[in-house]
């Protein structure tokens, strides 16, 4: 045995050495990329765009498509800036840490190289963004051989830089998959007195040089709200932690490291938007940007990927609202069952669409649908969470009670249990269908529905039977530090709310296991 698990050991090792991403040109570990100089025409500046590319290792040997980086350098710099992270990336591909990509680094000297990289609406500005964002990448991608995709693609800078890579990512969803945003130059909701976004055109209106009303409409907080959620953007922010403090305590606010953290915690609140937030030791300057670079590409690198995303097969569901998926139950005969939270009249509705019927639970309360099973007549379970009374035997309720429903083939409601405790929520998130015809369920509550609480959300495993009338747990486990304590006993003291109504009118039983301690969402 010991002698065959080193030859499966040393079988996994040759194998991982030796095969390629999908693809993805084999690349030979020690050969290190390169780095030469080009133009793009870009009939929106009426000049073309000099870059510099950096192609990985084998590139010329090979015939695979590769992701792109665009980097954007800070105000005052040249395109030769971002040569210096070529090792990183040698390196980081090397290490297979990222796969193998291709770098562009564009160079920006209009508005004496204090563009940020929008279309300036200033007298003698240039359309930066169009001439970056439409000629630029359509030139890369006709050129080399690129993926053509926004899952392959990724865009970074730092400072103004910075800046620009932000406003790409959120202003050009179907382009990007994410951001490397270093020490960004932005500045929320103006940019103070003294910053230099105000002196170059940038953000100017005919002959003056900065208007606020230009700004506002080019700054990230006015992107927020047109985030597309279906095309889901990761951005890694990193500032130093010696960032210029303004003198001024009325301009605080604006140092560099305070308008990062607020820039992270306005993004991460946004649907389809998520963040991480690194604070390095150091000012602004690459004491901060190059660990931060590396950082920044072992997390966003990992999901690059040159294969165009497979639709679904089948039609979408749902209403013309948010819709909510809640599970799908495949029947023996290859047919299916789905379920989900359909948004309308300012509520939320689950439903369950099966071959020919569709049947929908609901109160004027909310409802959430999180589990579908599949039962040998054709007929499914559906579990999930109601603010209202969604049994008949709840009025009054107003905080998450779970429900469990059982419908037959053709959709119609054979019967439907709800169960809570009072003035807390109790939600489900699983369903298994049991032998019996009834089924185990799982959530979480924040009340002491079988027994004290033991902080904050106690996982929950239910058992619900067809024939029993009464919620007295039949088992209960817990677990308590090293050891597994069993017991039974009431589930609590009697409350109104613990009434269910079952199958035929008979109840449903209730086996709960619980797992103590705080659990985080």
């Amino acid at each position: 045995m010991v002698r065959w698990g080193w030859i499966g050991a040393l079988a996994a090792l040759v194998i991982a050495a030796t095969t390629a991403l999908p693809g993805q040109a084999v690349q030979d570990r020690a050969r290190p990329g390169t780095i030469t100089a080009a133009t793009a025409p870009s009939p929106a500046l009426g000049e073309p765009v000099a870059y510099n590319l950096y192609l990985p290792g084998g590139y010329a040997e090979g015939k695979g498509r590769y992701p792109v980086l665009y980097l954007l350098h800070g105000r005052g710099d040249t395109k030769e800036a971002w040569t210096r992270v070529k090792s990183s990336l040698d390196d980081l591909i090397a290490a297979k840490r990222i796969p193998p990509l291709i770098a562009v680094m564009p160079d920006a000297p209009w508005s004496e190289r204090g563009n940020w990289y929008v279309d300036s609406r200033h007298t003698g500005g240039k359309p930066v963004e169009t001439a970056f964002t439409r000629d630029l990448v359509q030139h890369v991608d006709a050129t080399y051989r690129t993926a053509p995709l926004r899952n392959a693609r990724l865009v970074g800078g730092y400072s103004m830089g910075g800046a620009g890579a932000l406003r790409y990512a959120l202003a050009h969803q179907d382009l990007f998959a994410g951001a490397i945003v270093l020490s960004p130059a932005v500045y929320t909701p103006l940019p103070p007195a003294d910053s230099s976004t105000r002196e170059y055109g940038a953000f100017g209106d005919g002959d003056a040089a900065f208007s606020e009303k230009v700004y506002t409409e080019l700054n990230y907080p006015a992107l927020l709200g047109t985030v597309d959620p279906d095309l889901p953007s990761r951005l890694f922010i990193a500032v130093g932690d010696d960032e210029y403090a303004n003198p001024d305590p009325a301009e605080a606010r604006h140092d560099l490291d305070f308008e990062s953290a607020a820039l992270y915690n306005a993004v991460r609140r946004v649907p389809g938007l998520s963040a991480e937030l690194r604070v390095m030791d150091g000012g602004h300057d690459w004491s901060v940007w190059a660990p931060a670079f590396e950082q920044a590409m072992i997390d966003l690198g990992a999901g690059l990927s040159v294969v165009p995303p497979t639709p679904l097969p089948g039609p979408p569901y749902g209403g013309a609202g948010a819709d909510w998926a809640g599970g799908v139950a495949v029947h023996a005969d290859g047919s299916t069952t789905v379920g989900y939270a359909e948004s309308g009249q300012a509520r939320l509705d689950a439903v369950v669409k099966g071959a020919g019927w569709t049947a929908r639970l609901s109160t004027p309360a909310d409802e959430r649908l999180y589990g579908l099973a599949a039962l040998p007549d054709g007929g499914v379970l559906a579990a999930g969470y109601t603010k209202g009374d969604l049994d008949g035997r709840h009025a009054g309720n107003a905080t998450d009670d779970a429900f469990v429903a059982r419908l037959d083939a053709s959709g119609k409601v054979a019967w439907i249990t709800q169960f809570g405790v009072g003035g807390a929520a109790d939600r489900l998130y699983g369903l298994a269908a049991a032998p019996d015809g009834g089924a185990y369920v799982t959530g979480y509550t924040k009340g002491d529905l079988a027994g004290p609480n033991r902080g904050d959300k106690d996982a929950v495993l239910a058992r619900l039977t067809r024939r029993t009338a009464r919620l007295d747990p039949a088992a209960r486990r817990e677990r308590r530090g090293q050891g597994v304590r069993r017991g039974g006993g009431p589930l609590g003291r009697p409350r109104r709310r613990q009434h269910h109504r079952g199958l035929r009118g008979r109840g449903l039983a209730r086996r709960t296991g619980r797992l103590g301690g705080r659990l985080r969402p």
